[in-house]
């Protein structure tokens, strides 16, 4: 059975990225593959240390990351995983620091110095990257495009398969916009949009989560690297 992993690093276990990774995780089921969902800000773990222990000649932590804690098993599933599925709202123009944390430690420990830029992960898996955003979406493609195609890029290069990338723009932030000082968009305009475009933005996740079972099992086999 295909198995697939999303990360969710949003800290809201409810909210707009969090829903979108839930919907892919419903199209991954729909197409037989079996799914976890992992919600970053509920374990307590730092980025990379820089100890080079996954990097150590005949070390016992070779292309693996060294650090104990509550993201070392998540790693460890992540390694046996035939789709890895990552989401973040944008802050300040990147993801959140719980997300970039989590890359480092998930990605460094496979990427070897040398001219090529080898990667060590045991075998080739589909990707994608989710993310949910304040802004438009003509915004987004001029201020946001260089970070956005960098993780694509890294994804893609670790990991070795196709990787895809799924937006969501000028999402509702807020269940009572009374509460709050905003005067970037109209409440009312932002309530419709959610009311009539964000269900359509889980239905393309749903639609992902279906893409990226049948790009696993249409890809190399399980420990295979084409």
């Amino acid at each position: 059975m295909t198995n697939v992993i999303a990360v969710n690093g949003s800290p809201r276990k409810k909210w707009n990225t969090a829903t979108l990774l839930e919907h892919a995780l419903e199209g991954a089921k729909s197409a037989g593959a079996q799914t976890e969902l992992v919600h970053l800000y509920g374990l307590d773990y730092k980025g990379c240390i820089s100890c080079f222990a996954c990097k150590t000649k005949g070390g016992k932590s070779y292309g693996k990351c060294a650090v104990k804690d509550d993201l070392a098993p998540v790693l460890e599933r992540i390694r046996d995983t035939d789709v890895l599925i990552l989401g973040s709202p944008i802050y300040f123009g990147i993801v959140t620091g719980e997300m970039r944390s989590f890359m480092e430690r998930l990605m460094f420990p496979y990427l070897v110095y040398d001219k090529n830029h080898s990667c060590i992960f045991p075998k080739k898996i589909p990707t994608a990257f989710v993310y949910t955003m304040n802004v438009s979406e003509q915004i987004m493609k001029e201020q946001y495009s260089w970070p956005i195609g960098a993780n694509a890029a890294v994804l893609k290069m670790i990991f070795g398969q196709s990787s895809e990338t799924l937006f969501c723009n000028e999402t509702l932030q807020f269940k009572d916009f009374d509460k709050v000082v905003y005067s970037y968009a109209d409440p009312e305009e932002r309530r419709k949009r959610h009311r009539e475009i964000f269900p359509q933005d889980c239905k393309r996740a749903f639609d992902l989560g279906v893409r990226l079972v049948q790009a696993a099992e249409s890809g190399p086999r399980s420990g295979q690297k084409a």
